[in-house]
């Protein structure tokens, strides 16, 4: 069986119906289900996208219609297939409470529109609008996780390391404590999030044979693809999604392609008094400035402080996790520098990892291509992101001549 490789981005938001309904509160108005599929498929170059609000009931019905009217057909491998171009993979961000108080972001997945309505029907007997997406429901992780397999859907935790809802950051030290063993036997993959890496997660022992997935989480269209995941399968459907994770029949992850931690809001603590972000060595727990115990923990400091190990320690056969900077990120780059790369390469995915540098300097000149290429060979310097502040790409590309400071 021929295997090919498939760019996805497992975590889209959408902001609005095409009727003007609010789906995502801070999402974009832009973001509506025609307008996200069109940037990921011509613009963006993805090929697998998974839309997380799509169990919102009106959401369903914009789905069913795309299928009705023949915009999309439904595999039989489950997933649905936009145009020929564009796999989606409708699913859910469920926000779960806790029974130790806590409150967490989760990620469901399912194969088809049915399956997708089904959950609907049955979250909305449990959250107060079932219309807003991630929105509170009033059940724990460990009743979702098998409302969700007996669907045969997939469930696992959403930027898992974020002190805001995520999982490990601010709800639980171990999942085993809110899921139980044989729950946890029940998820095989794990979202990373913007401020984590596959180095920084692996210092947890509990998540060793777990698939890592970088998702862009995207508000968005221009964030569309910040993350994204290089997958192995024989073609884009649920099914041959579902045995990538579990690393079956040679179909898998082959490398992950994220932000560097730095360039992430949550990465080391802020202070919530001075404002300052911390730079001592982790984990900080109370301003080393000003002393004040009032911050918002980084995902750094909070995975020093629960992991199991000093030093990640990675199984064997974990996929690679490539640095990735958005061309939006990058210093000098803006939108009408991006409009002409794209007019000249086609997608985002072509300017980043296929478009030689003598290419990208007869299009954009020596200095923007000198940042891409940097940004390609990972000799970027950051100032790092806390407490809901992005991170920054320090410029070491002089304006006048094109070469590095540095």
């Amino acid at each position: 069986m021929t295997m090919n490789r498939y760019f996805g981005d497992l975590h889209v938001h959408i902001g609005r119906t095409l009727s003007g309904y609010p789906v995502k509160v801070t999402a974009a108005r832009s973001q509506t289900i025609p307008g996200v599929l069109e940037e990921a498929a011509q613009r963006k170059g993805l090929n697998i996208l998974g839309i997380v609000d799509a169990a919102c009931p009106r959401l369903c019905s914009e789905l069913e219609d795309l299928v009705a009217e023949g915009t999309a057909r439904e595999l039989a491998g489950g997933g649905l297939r936009y145009q020929d171009s564009l796999t989606l993979i409708p699913g859910a961000e469920v926000e779960t409470t806790e029974e130790n108080g806590g409150a967490a972001h989760w990620l469901a997945y399912f194969p088809t529109l049915d399956a997708l309505r089904s959950f609907s029907c049955f979250l909305s007997e449990h959250i107060t609008n079932p219309e807003l997406s991630t929105q509170r429901c009033r059940l724990p992780a460990r009743v979702i996780l098998d409302e969700v397999v007996a669907r045969s859907g997939i469930f696992m935790p959403a930027h898992a390391f974020t002190p805001h809802k995520g999982v490990y950051g601010c709800c639980t030290h171990r999942l085993t404590a809110l899921l139980g063993e044989q729950g946890l036997s029940k998820i095989f993959a794990l979202e990373l999030g913007l401020s984590a890496d596959t180095g920084l997660a692996d210092h947890l022992s509990e998540v060793a044979e777990f698939t890592f997935l970088s998702n862009s989480d995207a508000h968005s269209l221009k964030n569309l693809g910040r993350e994204y995941n290089l997958l192995l399968l024989a073609e884009p459907s649920f099914a041959e999604l579902v045995m990538a994770l579990q690393k079956k029949e040679g179909r898998m992850v082959l490398a992950n392609f994220g932000l560097d931690p730095r360039l992430g809001k949550y990465h080391r603590t802020q202070c919530l008094s001075c404002g300052r972000i911390a730079e001592a060595s982790p984990p900080v727990a109370t301003c080393p400035d000003c002393g004040s115990p009032k911050v918002v923990k980084g995902v750094l400091d909070r995975i020093i402080e629960i992991g199991d190990w000093k030093e990640p320690s990675s199984p064997q056969g974990r996929p690679p996790y490539h640095y990735q900077v958005p061309l939006l990120f990058l210093p000098g780059v803006g939108p009408k520098t991006i409009s002409l790369l794209l007019a000249s390469f086609g997608t985002e995915m072509n300017v980043l990892h296929h478009v030689r540098y003598e290419e990208l300097v007869s299009v954009v000149g020596e200095r923007v291509a000198l940042t891409i290429q940097q940004a390609r060979q990972g000799k970027l310097i950051f100032n790092p992101g806390g407490g809901g502040t992005y991170g920054k790409v320090v410029p070491t590309v002089r304006r006048e001549t094109g070469v590095s400071d540095g």
